[in-house]
């Protein structure tokens, strides 16, 4: 599976920089630029890269999406239509990322112009195209912020690695034990009441199950609940 970033007409060197960027944020590093307005090597283009400005350095440059290879051709948009417009009836950015995941194909992402976005004959000669579910009121989004969304969800559903994937949250076993813990604990106390002890049992139960502990946090609980016995 191989992924190709295409920006069409793009004009601001700072969205440009940003959306490299996220890039790098991503693990994405093919960019190709269509009849581009500003350069990638403009000097705010880099600076707005940071780390990423080697995806700026390698970025092709064509004169019209009929040069991008690719197997699968995707167009953004924020422009719906009603179900007779075919090719304005998109994927969201979560089913995208679920179908590049079962794919071996390649696939180019196209982005349109920030002002205008894509036309629909751009669109039409894409395989599909996909949308940001965002509010009716003010549905379009900066390009720089819509390209990190998508590639946030094509990132989400890869096998690359990712920060944070180290940390193991607690199992169902790990919570009942946790749970049976505490119940061992409030058998021991006194309460005026046998309702109120059962009150306490369900307060604790919904709390731990409505929470989200790590494996770490649920042992350092058991251990706690376990030294009040």
């Amino acid at each position: 599976m191989d992924i190709t970033i295409v920006l069409v007409e793009i004009s601001n060197p700072g969205n440009l920089g940003a959306i490299a960027r996220a890039m790098a944020n991503f693990n994405i590093s093919k960019l190709v630029l269509v009849n581009p307005k500003c350069s990638h090597e403009d000097i705010d283009a880099l600076v707005r890269s940071k780390k990423a400005f080697e995806i700026l350095k390698k970025a092709k440059v064509v004169n019209n999406l009929e040069k991008i290879k690719a197997d699968y051709l995707i167009a953004t948009t924020a422009q719906l239509g009603t179900d007779y417009n075919i090719p304005r009836s998109p994927l969201s950015p979560e089913l995208l990322g679920k179908k590049i995941r079962s794919s071996n194909k390649n696939f180019a992402i196209v982005f349109g112009r920030e002002g205008d976005g894509l036309t629909n004959k751009e669109i039409l000669k894409c395989d599909f195209s996909v949308t940001i579910p965002s509010s009716p009121k003010y549905p379009t989004l900066n390009i720089s912020h819509a390209a990190s969304i998508i590639f946030y969800e094509i990132f989400k559903q890869s096998k690359g690695k990712k920060i944070g994937e180290h940390i193991t949250y607690a199992s169902k076993k790990e919570k009942d034990v946790l749970l049976m813990t505490i119940n061992l604990v409030l058998n021991k106390i006194k309460f005026t009441t046998k309702d109120k002890k059962e009150t306490q049992k369900i307060v604790w139960k919904r709390l731990v199950g409505k929470t989200i502990l790590t494996k770490r946090e649920a042992f350092a609980l058991i251990g706690f609940f376990k030294k009040l016995l």
